[in-house]
């Protein structure tokens, strides 16, 4: 039983929102979520306060249900992976009404994404729910339909699932492969992956849908085509390691730190350790390599190099929906000409290789060659299959596979270092801007694209909640002052630093 102070209370913050002038509405919805709420974690306010929320969708105007939908959701998501706890179960009390609201809604009304968040917690009412949905588009709907799905490994799809199950479109040996290694999981292991998709997509729908009820409907957008992998295998072009030696004053063995010999291969002329080619990726990951003759390093490096599907998924769908969850883009008010832009006109180079850190599949490495020519032009990345996108794209660029936060190169010797949506996914951040900046020469600049936190604590909930490989604990975002801390430490001073939403462009530049 709630007493008539906690009722009071609960009536006087969800009044205040469904009542607020339009200017003061983002303040006062902050102030009833966080009565309620704090980073997932419920109040003792939370329980009591769901049937007035409930109750307040029928007398809310329609530029406020949005919220109250995303509410109801996120409270319901704070017992997860429970589905049946008390506050859970209170929020879909409220079902029959949800239903009827979804069925009055367009494809893209925030009401309706509201809606479609709220109701993918409740996998119990799977059925019912997908009954009287509405046409949604496929992004949508096969999220919601994967949200609702109870876990089985027999028949799941871990991984490839974001940001929605429709952009997928495995061939029948990448779908073998995955069957291999999802068998193979231990009942802990899968149900651990299980969950991080889970909240990767209540993550992404919920950064949708509050966004849609603060500012209005998103952008439609299509997805790009992904290109066949065929074209990737009939566009590689074999490289030796002539690419590199115009680089070989610059680089250094990442173990010892000794130079490089290129003779017929690559070698370090200090620990004698040699570092495979492969179609022009070159392994400069630190660590210890087999001995010559034991295992065929550079055969096992080709192999990598044929799977390339992450590498074009990326560019083409991967990488947009990533922006619009990070950087509060779905109205699509930062376009790629945009990124393109900055890039062209603040990458500023001294003199030495150009490097593109984190390079991925290659667009924006493509953005830098039309600025300072392939022959300067160095990228790098951990992954393989990236950098085989990449050397299509690119074949007179050098690719490394190597660690951001131990650069195989000398200090003092890049011009310059680009590192475009990546910054997030190092493993150490403020590590991997020490290292750019021990390489830079002075007057080089360090040029990226990064994110920072949402204004409020909903929509960084949200961001955090994203769960790839390389952030299994959430997305690592940043604040302004931590970014600026780590450039200053680095030995850099800011020449720039701008971006609309949740944006981050920074140029830095190396002193003395």
């Amino acid at each position: 039983m709630t007493d008539s102070g906690t009722s009071a209370q609960i009536a006087e913050l969800a009044d205040g929102f469904v009542n607020a002038p339009t200017e003061q509405l983002d303040e006062r919805f902050r102030r009833l979520t966080g009565a309620l709420w704090d980073d997932g974690v419920l109040t003792d306010l939370a329980l009591p306060a769901v049937p007035a929320l409930v109750a307040r969708l029928d007398k809310a105007a329609d530029d406020r249900k949005g919220h109250l939908a995303v509410l109801l959701g996120v409270l319901a998501e704070a017992e997860f992976p429970e589905t049946g706890g008390p506050v859970a179960t209170a929020v879909r009390a409220g079902l029959d009404r949800y239903l009827e609201l979804l069925a009055q809604g367009s494809d893209r009304d925030p009401l309706t994404l509201g809606l479609v968040y709220l109701l993918a917690h409740f996998p119990a009412d799977r059925e019912r729910i997908l009954a009287a949905v509405p046409a949604l588009g496929a992004d949508d709907l096969t999220r919601l339909v994967r949200l609702l799905t109870p876990a089985d490994q027999a028949r799941a799809d871990l991984g490839r699932v974001w940001p929605s199950p429709s952009v997928w479109g495995l061939g029948e040996s990448e779908k073998d492969f995955d069957n291999g290694w999802i068998s193979a999981l231990t009942p802990e292991q899968f149900t651990a992956a299980w969950r991080n998709d889970q909240r990767t997509l209540f993550g992404h729908a919920g950064a949708k849908a509050y966004w849609a009820a603060r500012h209005g409907a998103p952008a439609e957008i299509v997805a790009a085509p992904v290109p066949d992998p065929e074209t990737l295998e009939a566009g590689r072009k074999t490289a030796g390691t002539g690419l590199f030696g115009r680089h070989a004053t610059a680089l250094r063995c990442p173990n010892c730190h000794a130079p490089l010999a290129f003779d017929g291969g690559v070698a370090c002329t200090g620990c004698a350790t040699a570092f495979p080619v492969a179609d022009g990726i070159l392994d400069l990951m630190p660590g210890e390599r087999v001995a010559p003759g034991d295992e065929d390093t550079g055969d096992a490096l080709h192999k990598l190099a044929a799977m390339p599907s992450m590498g074009l998924y990326y560019e083409a769908v991967l990488r947009p929906a990533f922006l619009r969850a990070m950087g509060s883009n779905w109205d699509e008010a930062v376009t790629p000409a945009d990124e393109d832009r900055y890039i062209a006109e603040h990458v500023d180079p001294a003199e030495g290789p150009v490097l593109d850190l984190a390079a991925g599949a290659g667009r924006w490495t493509t953005v830098l060659e039309a600025a300072v020519g392939a022959e300067r032009l160095v990228a790098l990345d951990v992954s393989v299959p990236m950098l085989a996108a990449l050397r299509v794209a690119l074949p007179e660029v050098p690719a490394l596979q190597a660690s951001a936060l131990e650069l195989p190169f000398e200090d003092g010797s890049l011009g310059a270092v680009l590192c475009w949506n990546a910054l997030q996914a190092l493993p150490d951040a403020a590590a991997g801007i020490a290292e750019v900046g021990r390489c830079l020469r002075p007057g080089g600049t360090f040029t990226l694209l990064t994110f920072r936190w949402g204004d409020d604590a909903l929509y960084s909930y949200f961001q955090h909640a994203h769960r790839f490989p390389n952030a299994e604990d959430g997305m690592r975002l940043f604040s302004l002052d931590e970014l600026r801390d780590w450039l200053a430490a680095a030995g850099m001073r800011i020449r720039d630093e701008s971006g609309s939403g949740t944006f981050v462009f920074l140029t830095a530049e190396r002193v003395a």
